[in-house]
């Protein structure tokens, strides 16, 4: 069977509860690496450089750009956030499932270029839950909880270009669905094509009396 990872792009309302899940996902299984963004927003209280993000100025952010080492790059409420190329392919080598969360606008560029990554969407049960947990954080203003409920109703015309929908209610019940996806995409035939043609030619070579 394939050895290489499955890069897994994580999107999903903001509010959702995605870090929460993912977290909580890398608590209990092995196998899974966290591919840590950069982004020019504020560090929220608690927030560690190298570990929530790497934060950037915005020059900074720019020159990277430039220099193409991001595998995508996107602006979400007046800040960039980008996706560092060499880690990702390092921990793909190694056999990690590497989950970038991102924003839609992302998501949609790492399929260009990685056909064969898997999308999520993280959601709450209902909108008006949603609009509960933002106001709940305490961490923003009102017109900055709007700006992100304006966008998300931008990012649900987005849904159907995912692969898959976690309806983030219960957060066991959502890890359970989230990993039993994921070790599921492990065995499709499309990721085993090597393993396909071994065992072809290892059958045409019985068949001969070798």
């Amino acid at each position: 069977m394939s050895h290489r990872g499955i890069l897994i792009v994580l999107s999903g309302f903001s509010g959702a509860g995605k870090g929460t899940l993912v977290n909580a996902l890398r608590k209990k299984y092995d196998g899974y690496a966290l591919s840590i963004s950069a982004t020019t927003r504020q560090p929220r209280d608690g927030e560690e450089e190298g570990k929530a993000y790497f934060f950037k100025r915005v020059e900074e952010f720019r020159r990277m750009i430039d220099e193409d080492a991001f595998i995508e790059y996107a602006q979400y409420v007046e800040n960039y956030y980008g996706t560092p190329r060499a880690y990702v392919e390092e921990m793909l080598e190694q056999g990690k499932d590497v989950i970038l969360e991102i924003e839609i606008q992302g998501a949609l560029k790492v399929k260009e270029k990685y056909p064969d990554a898997l999308l999520m969407f993280v959601t709450t049960p209902d909108a008006s839950t949603l609009k509960l947990r933002l106001l709940g954080r305490g961490t923003e203003t009102a017109e900055v909880v709007s700006s992100r409920l304006a966008r998300a109703v931008e990012e649900a015309e987005g849904i159907e270009n995912y692969d898959y929908l976690i309806v983030n209610d219960d957060l066991d019940a959502a890890v359970e669905e989230m990993h039993g996806i994921i070790q599921g995409e492990h065995y499709r035939i499309r990721r085993n094509t090597g393993f396909v043609k071994m065992i072809r030619k290892d059958l045409e070579r019985f068949s001969k009396g070798e």
